[in-house]
């Protein structure tokens, strides 16, 4: 036993010096430590050092946590510019009957899709008889999310990619690159109000400059919005955007035009006109600037009501 005793207390003794080299209670001269009975001693040593042996441990953790988000930030984005690369299709979600949700996963959990706010992504695939379509998409998931992407996509009976997308099944692939576009957040950096003119797919970049900004509590820019659809059920993001005017009523505003409005509708009817645009649309100054994207024909006319409005080509961007 007193051999077991002195083992213990050697043994003791160097854990002890180890945790604490400049205060082992083991080395105090008048300490009668070893004394104790075995049982004492070693409850008396685990009480002692509990302390520093959680401090040691929650230290470790710390460790391993904070390197793994910086692992994680280091990873670098999916996006490559000078080549194509795959995405595999998670699932797709109905929105409406003609419009769909597709998800499909980056390579990794913790990856970012790499897209600067605005600018768009070239989705290609091939057909059965061996043509190659391409398609430019911009995303409707954030730009800081995490291991997947979003496209909201409206499904035409002659459209090939549209098509291809809603024949897709989960576990399939299509082949992406990017980003592309000339937008950037800092052309408007100053600006306080932004005016968009938006038709139909031509949304989906507004949607997602319109919300980089008003989820940044110290950002006070103002949006004001004029969608055109064929019909109500054309409407894309509907749900998001009215949801964004609920949120941010003194921020962000959306003013619906249809072509073929429904008995009882509220909003615009027929074509966006330079009535519709002077009154919903912030005037020009040098704190404005209206941004543009739609179908090609309608986006000319718009270009031509805004310059008869005063708007000058500085304070005018087209996707």
């Amino acid at each position: 036993q007193k051999t077991s005793r002195l083992c213990l207390c050697i043994h003791l003794h160097l854990i002890c010096w180890s945790l604490h080299p400049s205060s082992c209670f083991l080395c105090a001269e008048d300490d009668d430590f070893s004394m104790l009975p075995f049982e004492q001693m070693s409850l008396a040593v685990l009480l002692d050092h509990f302390s520093s042996i959680l401090l040691v441990g929650l230290v470790i953790l710390i460790l391993v946590i904070t390197a793994k988000d910086i692992v994680c930030g280091m990873r670098k984005p999916f996006l490559d510019p000078s080549q194509w690369k795959k995405l595999t299709l998670l699932d797709t979600k109905v929105l409406t009957h003609n419009t769909r949700r597709f998800r499909f996963v980056l390579p990794h959990q913790d990856q970012k899709l790499g897209l600067p706010v605005g600018q768009h992504i070239s989705i290609k695939t091939t057909l059965p008889d061996g043509s190659v379509v391409m398609r430019p998409y911009t995303p409707t998931s954030d730009g800081e999310a995490r291991g997947f992407v979003d496209f909201v996509v409206k499904v035409y009976p002659d459209g090939k990619m549209s098509q291809s997308l809603d024949k897709l099944k989960p576990g399939e692939t299509m082949e992406f690159k990017g980003p592309k576009g000339r937008y950037s957040m800092q052309d408007h950096g100053s600006k306080t109000h932004v005016g968009m003119i938006a038709g139909g797919t031509g949304i989906t970049p507004m949607y997602q400059v319109a919300v980089a900004h008003l989820k940044n509590p110290n950002n006070t820019t103002k949006f004001s919005l004029i969608f055109a659809n064929v019909t109500e059920d054309d409407i894309l993001l509907k749900d998001e955007l009215d949801d964004l005017a609920a949120r941010f009523p003194d921020r962000f505003s959306v003013y619906y035009v249809l072509d073929k409005p429904p008995t009882g509708w509220t909003g615009g009817s027929g074509f966006v006109t330079a009535e519709m645009i002077q009154r919903e649309l912030p005037g020009p100054g040098e704190g404005c600037i209206v941004l543009r994207c739609g179908p090609r024909p309608m986006m000319d006319v718009m270009e031509r009501h805004l310059d008869g409005l005063g708007y000058p080509k500085e304070q005018q961007f087209q996707f």
